[in-house]
């Protein structure tokens, strides 16, 4: 009996367990070949201005307010306001990311805007970046356009204005190729070798669009140290370049170059409340990162011209809250033209030059309050922009008769991104 009794409880135990559904697990969806995403903001930008500046697509970009020009009558003829709404900045991107490439992730960038690359082709589409990355573990390589080294994406002026702290900050794309190590978690190295691009060298008379670019063999070469964790960015580099403006020279043969340096450093604290953000720079012929200065020309009859690069030294600093709604920003920031070592250059092929007069230092101090719900932002922001006018001195800088101009600028940036 006993046996009858354990044979039929060990039977109906194994119907129940059969009964029992068996638990299954969720089959791990197979990861993407391909990954392909757009981006953009459509944005729209009213500004006003007091003074006639020195500006790029019919105001959007104000550089520094003109010196004083008086008519017959004694009055500035400078002296006078601009408007413009304008939605030329908007933007267009494609981020894609492939299989692996011996053993390095994948990834690449297209995008452009409709800013255009002169005044007569504004409204049409343009070239931001076009580069591909790989990455192994601790090494990354970028081949394609995009910033020029010495712009920092994780540390420029977050102002409204599409100028991005132009004139203080450097700014531009160029094609290159970019090699990164990382040391440890949060310190590295890069090496870029590049070809100035976007935008443009100075041109030397007799010269093309970028002709000292590639009249020159050697690539501009830039190394750049940087610490980055939670917190803090700080970074330092060091670049090399080598231009060679002209092949003909007053009928003559030349392989006259410009060879400057010049040094960056640069820092950002962030935590969940605000972040600060501070940059410098100084060298010369920094003509294609949209700064003063470009380079001196020398010439003597019957001898092919030679060539000094023009110093400036720039640097500002950006304060802003990292509220979610309402964030306002401070931005300082201040430029100036350190001139050349050989006195009386013939020519100065550059920036802020205008016969014998020229600009001898630009400061700009600005404020804005980002109002920010969900994907859609409106800024508004207040800019002060002073630029100190002078006759020319025999080494290229600007001192004596004096003029201090300033254009004042109200402006609303309303933005919706996707």
């Amino acid at each position: 009996m006993k046996k009858f009794l354990l044979l039929t409880f060990a039977v109906c135990s194994f119907t129940g367990n059969a009964q029992t559904p068996t638990a299954t697990v969720a089959p791990v969806p197979a990861e993407k070949e391909w990954d392909v995403s757009m981006y953009g903001f459509i944005r729209t930008d009213y500004i006003w201005d007091t003074r006639r500046s020195a500006q790029v697509r019919e105001y959007n970009l104000n550089l520094y307010p003109l010196d004083e020009q008086l008519d017959a009558n004694g009055d500035d003829i400078n002296d006078a306001g601009a408007s413009n709404f304008l939605s030329v900045v908007s933007r267009l991107g494609v981020k894609a990311k492939g299989p692996n490439v011996w053993g390095a992730k994948t990834s690449g960038t297209l995008e452009g805007d409709f800013f255009g690359n002169t005044e007569a082709t504004i409204g049409l589409f343009r070239l931001r970046h076009a580069h591909v990355n790989l990455d192994w573990e601790k090494t990354s390589l970028l081949l394609g356009q995009t910033w020029y080294p010495t712009f920092i994406p994780e540390v420029f002026p977050g102002v409204a204005n599409f100028s991005t702290g132009i004139m203080f900050n450097p700014f531009g794309w160029v094609s290159q190729v970019r090699i990164k190590q990382n040391f440890t978690k949060e310190f590295s190295f890069s090496f870029t070798a590049y070809k100035e691009r976007e935008f443009t060298t100075a041109t030397a008379t007799g010269g093309t669009q970028n002709s000292a670019s590639f009249n020159s063999t050697l690539p501009t070469l830039h190394g750049q140290f940087q610490f980055k964790n939670k917190n803090w960015i700080a970074g330092l580099g060091f670049e090399y370049k080598s231009l060679q403006p002209l092949t003909v020279s007053n009928s003559l043969a030349t392989s006259e170059k410009v060879n400057t340096t010049s040094v960056v450093g640069y820092f950002k604290y962030n935590n969940d409340k605000f972040h600060i953000k501070a940059y410098g720079i100084t060298g010369k012929n920094m003509y294609n990162l949209v700064m003063l200065g470009g380079f001196a020309g020398y010439s003597t009859p019957g001898e092919v011209e030679t060539y000094e690069g023009i110093k400036t030294t720039a640097m500002w600093i950006d304060i802003a809250s990292n509220s979610k709604k309402i964030a306002p920003g401070l931005f300082f920031g201040y430029t100036m033209t350190d001139g050349v070592s050989k006195d009386n250059p013939t020519t100065l092929y550059g920036r802020g030059f205008s016969g014998t007069r020229g600009v001898d230092n630009v400061m700009r101090v600005s404020a804005r309050v980002d109002f920010k719900q969900n994907k859609f932002r409106v800024t508004p922001e207040l800019e002060y922009t002073g630029a100190t006018w002078g006759d020319l001195k025999p080494d290229a800088t600007f001192d004596g008769n004096d003029k201090k101009v300033g254009n004042f600028r109200a402006m609303v940036s309303c933005a919706y991104s996707f």
